[in-house]
């Protein structure tokens, strides 16, 4: 049996460090502490996220060097573009993670590559994107350590009521392209999470091209809610986002995906006839009324007709008309929200700052919604104020 080959470290360097950091917090220089509140205070925060960062961060810098014997396995969490997510328990820390593992054949150069590349996620400090703790290869494969969520996107069909997550989603968006240049490339409810303090995240974006490309076979998937121009293979830019944004949300409001569109009995036994035909008044922006478990991005949920092939709905995408929401069940400025971002035209469909200033998402930013107890009750969590070792 080959001898076990030692771990490739990823250096644990915080926002606003330029060296490596030792495993107690006390070893951090009173200058890295005031760099680390100057990039705090570049960004917008609330009280509440500047305080729930910057106890991620500390714990973070306790943490030290990632290797493989110190992760304890929990449970699966999930599987998919290559890697397997499991929750774990970081032995020396006590904190729990979400470590994914993507098995890649490859040359050493470009694997030290891609280690190099994720460095770029240390600097990635945002109440809307995961937390990156951080990475290493050994035996074979990479080990990305993130911040334990605990729901992704395909459950947040149950809380689609809180108008809050687009506006995270577009938040988290416009900071990875303000701060870091950067798209994300993978907009899909999966890597849209939500933890027990009702903080809505993105993960898994795009900062290591070599990893892209190294795992370009196993995005069959992810292809589904990619933009026409990027399927034709024509040049893209964050406008492509902003359709994979449209294109969950339209996902998330209806229980399953989209393509091809749902026919009038499969809306009537998701929303009703009483919705469908038109209640009086305007419909709540995200209805509450139940709905039959789908088979969420499947390509058919509960639809009777067979699953398309790949190639035919990567054909539907480029060629026919996009996915809308069902009239009379949401309110009018989501539907003209959805709409912007579903046009096929990146040329013409809204970019950032246009759908920041939207109706929808200026509505969204006064109603209050406790979203976090809201969650905590329908899933029977304990609801912290701040975050806690070990714990979520």
């Amino acid at each position: 049996m080959a001898p076990k080959r030692r771990p490739v470290p990823l250096n644990i360097t915080p926002i606003g460090e330029g060296q490596a950091i030792s495993n107690t917090i006390d070893a951090a220089s009173e200058a890295n502490l005031e760099a680390l509140q100057k990039k705090l205070g570049e960004l917008d925060l609330d009280e509440q996220q500047r305080k729930r960062l910057e106890a991620f961060l500390t714990q973070k810098a306790q943490v030290g060097e990632l290797k493989d014997e110190d992760f304890e396995p929990i449970c699966e969490l999930g599987a998919g573009n290559g890697g397997v997510v499991n929750k774990v328990r970081h032995k020396p820390s006590g904190l729990v993670m979400a470590r994914k593992l993507i098995h890649l054949e490859i040359k050493p150069a470009i694997r030290n590559q891609i280690i190099r590349e994720l460095q770029v996620l240390h600097e990635c400090n945002s109440p809307y994107i995961v937390g990156f703790y951080g990475a290493f290869y050994s035996d074979g494969e990479i080990s990305i350590c993130m911040e334990h969520m605990v729901r992704d996107g395909l459950c947040l069909s149950c809380f689609l009521n809180y108008i809050s997550l687009p506006r995270v989603v577009l938040r988290g968006l416009a900071y990875l392209r303000e701060k870091h240049q950067i798209m994300h490339r993978d907009v899909k409810p999966s890597n849209i999470l939500v933890n027990s303090r009702g903080e809505i995240k993105l993960c898994d974006f795009g900062v290591s091209g070599q990893l892209i490309d190294s795992m370009a076979n196993s995005f069959v998937g992810t292809r589904s809610y990619m933009s026409p121009e990027r399927l034709q293979g024509t040049h893209y830019s964050v406008q492509s986002d902003v359709w994979s944004m449209g294109l969950s949300l339209v996902e998330l409001a209806i229980g399953r995906y989209p393509i091809p569109p749902p026919e009038p009995k499969e809306l009537e036994s998701i929303f009703g006839r009483a919705i469908l035909d038109g209640a009086e008044g305007e419909p709540h922006a995200n209805t509450q009324r139940p709905r039959p478990p789908g088979r969420p991005v499947s390509g058919h949920g509960m639809d009777s007709r067979p699953a398309m092939a790949i190639f035919e709905l990567l054909d539907y995408i480029v060629n026919e008309p996009p996915p809308k929401l069902p009239l009379g069940v949401f309110t009018n400025d989501f539907q003209d929200f959805v709409t912007k971002c579903l046009i096929k035209n990146p040329a013409e469909r809204a970019d950032l700052k246009m759908l920041m200033s939207h109706t929808f998402i200026k509505r969204s930013e006064v109603e209050e919604v406790d979203f976090a107890g809201y969650l905590c009750k329908t899933m029977g969590l304990n609801q912290p104020s701040t975050p806690t070792r070990g714990t979520e």
